[in-house]
């Protein structure tokens, strides 16, 4: 019996619709079972897409989300969906990058979480947002400094 099968996931190994507007409630998380350790999780999604909120144009990106987890940890199947619901979402870049990030604090609470948007270019323009956050008072607060600092 697998030490995650009491864990109330919903969407693992199970055919789930794909949702047509922002869903953060579609995520879902596990328990890290190395909690001991800080180790790095990176996920990279290089197809997103949401809507220009202003013409309702697709815009197209790579996304990547790295983060040290604590007790909880995102369960992938979820954060699949979970961005698949951007399809249809009308927001900006930068708010699409920030309200990933903060949702992914809500729902697991990490030690250090990073997001990157690689936007496709669009009338000759790319944007790059990137946002990070530590936790606060601790060394992971730190460390989101000196890596924003540093961030090209």
């Amino acid at each position: 019996m697998s030490s995650r099968e009491n864990e109330g996931l919903r969407q693992l190994g199970s055919a789930v619709p794909y949702r047509e507007n922002y869903a953060p409630e579609v995520l879902e998380t596990f328990e890290n079972q190395h909690p001991e350790h800080d180790y790095w999780v990176r996920f990279n999604c290089p197809e997103f897409t949401t809507l220009c909120p202003i013409t309702g144009q697709p815009d197209f990106a790579e996304l990547r989300i790295s983060y040290i987890p604590d007790r909880r940890m995102v369960e992938s199947k979820s954060l699949k969906l979970y961005l698949h619901s951007f399809r249809n979402h009308g927001d900006f870049h930068e708010d699409c990058v920030n309200t990933i990030m903060n949702d992914l604090i809500k729902l697991m609470d990490p030690k250090y979480i990073e997001v990157t948007g690689f936007f496709v270019p669009r009338g000759g323009i790319s944007i790059y947002p990137y946002a990070n956050y530590g936790r606060k008072g601790t060394q992971y607060e730190q460390l989101a400094h000196q890596r924003f600092a540093t961030h090209e």
